[in-house]
């Protein structure tokens, strides 16, 4: 590898450090609290009448729950932890736009129960922006086009 290479890549991976270090100290997130905010919000999901039957296929809850800790812990504190393709699982589901509603509605409602106010709102800003990305993906494999709706929700 190049010396210039080298240099850029250390260049971004302390700018990365830094994001991250940035976003600890002012949501205070840490790994337990991920963990604490996954763990109940797929307890609810399992329990919920519309979403409850998608996740019905889940084999190992264990596994599939330490997956998703890794998923969250690297788009909210770009650890790295998950090396999976959210996209590629999920399409195969025929979600439509009520799962996606359903699910931001019970993420945001948990976030804001088991986090500070500061984690909470990057949280579901995240959670938006991934339902917005699998419901335009979903739609486009249907050979449908959708526009962003989570994002700007209030």
């Amino acid at each position: 590898m190049s010396d210039r290479l080298e240099a850029e890549r250390e260049a971004a991976a302390e700018r990365r450090n830094l994001l991250v270090q940035d976003a600890i100290e002012r949501t205070g997130i840490t790994e337990e609290m991920i963990g604490e905010l996954v763990t109940r919000f797929y307890g609810r999901v399992r329990e919920d009448t519309l979403l409850g039957p998608v996740f019905a296929k889940v084999q190992d809850w264990d596994e599939h729950l330490t997956k998703l800790r890794g998923f969250w812990s690297s788009v909210v504190l770009m650890t790295g932890r998950y090396h999976g393709s959210p996209m590629r699982a999920h399409l195969p589901l025929t979600l439509i736009g009520d799962h996606f509603d359903r699910w931001l509605d019970l993420f945001e409602q948990t976030a804001r129960e088991a986090c500070p106010p500061a984690a909470a709102a990057l949280f579901i800003d995240r959670a938006r922006r991934i339902a917005d990305s699998f419901e335009m993906a979903s739609a486009t494999v249907a050979g449908r086009i959708a526009s962003p709706r989570h994002v700007l929700r209030s």
